[in-house]
């Protein structure tokens, strides 16, 4: 099965294959490089779509992963709170180098370091939520309990 995606939503699946949960990456033929786009091609609602970003931490400079719901726009001074330092943006370079993934397809496991991670506690209200598998065209259904466990993520408010 896997064998037919692309590298990196390959790479995903056997991430996710170690969890024991069926969780079956799957490449679309639209663009889910933004929540809008993937809720399109999945027909989900935009805030069911979890939104892998990547941040840098401004005096740390570490990489920080912020899932959040498709609809919701991350308050950085919020997050600030919680990880101690203020967020920076993180460029395309550093996304890449952090995660091995390039950004539009971020999936939320399969970093090639460990991220610290937080998750937006509004994901936890859907029986089902999607997240990028890799690629801008590759995702994975999963339930937001089965994101926090993989992921060993804390849940906050990113609004």
């Amino acid at each position: 099965m896997s064998s037919n995606l692309k590298k990196s939503a390959e790479k995903v699946q056997i991430e996710l294959n170690k969890f024991g949960f069926e969780l079956n990456v799957i490449e679309l033929p639209d663009s889910t490089r933004t929540a809008q786009e993937a809720a399109n091609a999945i027909g989900c609602t935009v805030s069911q779509i979890a939104k892998s970003l990547i941040f840098k931490g401004k005096t740390s400079q570490n990489p920080i992963l912020i899932i959040a719901s498709g609809t919701n726009r991350v308050n950085e001074k919020a997050i600030k709170e919680h990880i101690g330092e203020k967020l920076e943006k993180a460029d395309a370079d550093f996304v890449l180098e952090h995660t091995g993934f390039a950004i539009g397809g971020i999936p939320p496991v399969g970093h090639k370091n460990p991220i610290s991670t937080f998750i937006d506690e509004d994901l936890l209200q859907y029986d089902e939520i999607w997240a990028a598998a890799g690629t801008p065209n590759a995702v994975f259904k999963l339930t937001p309990q089965i994101l926090v466990e993989i992921t060993k993520g804390s849940i906050i408010s990113v609004k």
